[in-house]
């Protein structure tokens, strides 16, 4: 049976903060960055890690790739402890975080991608055939003999993920990799990720706050929030578990008052068109043949609500945390 490539069972991460405590006299706390998190990746799973500043998130990063060791708990990544195994653990993982890069600044991306074949000791044979493969899915060859201080974001971001995947990981963790990218970027980096996930089998856990990443790469989510896990699951199940209202669009054949209907009220109106603000517990088709009944309706479509307006309805709630659909106390 296949070792799962990441688990965590109860892990905690503490640091002891300092502060002033009149003119002379400091304190000092202990906080926990990462407060009792459980959970397990299996090989070949393309899966979220969100949550707002300072909720965690970068803490179990640095654990998972050994440059911090966890306070308490068990943590193994391929097999292994992170903290022990961290060099023989760095050559079955790759790492990208979208505000670092690990190229050198001022030799050409080939030669960087050069030592990073060194460092990781790959034989040359296949080295040259992951670099052309690497340099055709994310159109390197433009920009393989510029100095990485003359690429642009995108283009560095690019390198990048060729440097995390030249050793060929078995696990790639990014952090924020899309980050101040342009649209054409974004949908280049999108289109390498997810094929490298779907056609090579690599595992990938992306923490990042462009949440369009989210909903086009990743079929489960986990959410972490004051340092404890909120949510593990699918993104339709999220929908689903927050009290996220949908939106029903409706053109009708002439322009008419805002609708009232039930309680359902119109929260925009534009012509013939109008935007009905749905409660999640509302019953859509009740609602769509009240209004085909009342009024001459053209078109009319039903726009579940964005992840955007999902994560602000779980971060607006009680301090109840929310794992697998269920409420669990704090």
């Amino acid at each position: 049976m296949a070792v799962p490539m990441i688990e965590a069972e109860d892990v905690v991460k503490s640091f002891t903060v300092r502060a002033r405590s009149g003119a002379l006299r400091r304190t000092r706390r202990r906080v926990r960055a990462v407060d009792g998190v459980s959970f397990t990746v299996e090989r070949g799973e393309f899966v979220g890690y969100l949550g707002p500043n300072g909720a965690g998130k970068s803490t179990t990063i640095k654990m998972l790739t050994g440059i911090l060791t966890a306070s308490s708990g068990t943590l193994r990544v391929c097999g292994l402890d992170p903290s022990r195994r961290r060099t023989t653990l760095a050559r079955r993982i790759g790492v990208v975080f979208g505000q670092r890069t690990t190229l050198w600044w001022d030799l050409p991306l080939r030669s960087s991608l050069a030592l990073v074949r060194r460092l990781y000791r790959v034989e040359a044979a296949a080295h040259r055939a992951r670099l052309a493969e690497l340099t055709a899915l994310l159109e390197l060859e433009p920009f393989l003999d510029t100095p990485v201080r003359q690429l642009s974001l995108g283009q560095r971001m690019r390198g990048d993920l060729a440097a995390a995947l030249l050793h060929d990981p078995e696990l790639l963790v990014l952090d924020e990799p899309t980050i101040g990218l342009d649209v054409v970027s974004k949908a280049t980096v999108r289109d390498f990720l997810e094929r490298v996930n779907a056609e090579r089998g690599t595992t990938i856990l992306l923490t990042t706050h462009d949440l369009g990443d989210i909903e086009r790469l990743c079929r489960r989510v986990m959410i972490i929030d004051h340092g404890r896990l909120a949510y593990d699951g699918g993104l339709d199940e999220l929908r689903r578990t927050v009290d996220a209202d949908r939106t029903l669009v409706v053109e009708l054949a002439r322009p008419a008052p805002p609708i009232t209907l039930d309680g359902i009220e119109a929260e925009r109106v534009e012509g013939p068109r109008q935007w009905l603000r749905l409660p999640n517990a509302a019953n859509a088709a009740a609602v769509v043949a009240a209004l085909a009944r009342d009024h001459e309706v053209r078109d009319i479509s039903l726009r579940e609500a964005g992840i955007e307006e999902v994560l602000a309805g779980l971060y607006r709630g009680d301090h109840a945390y929310w794992c697998s659909g269920r409420p669990v106390a704090p």
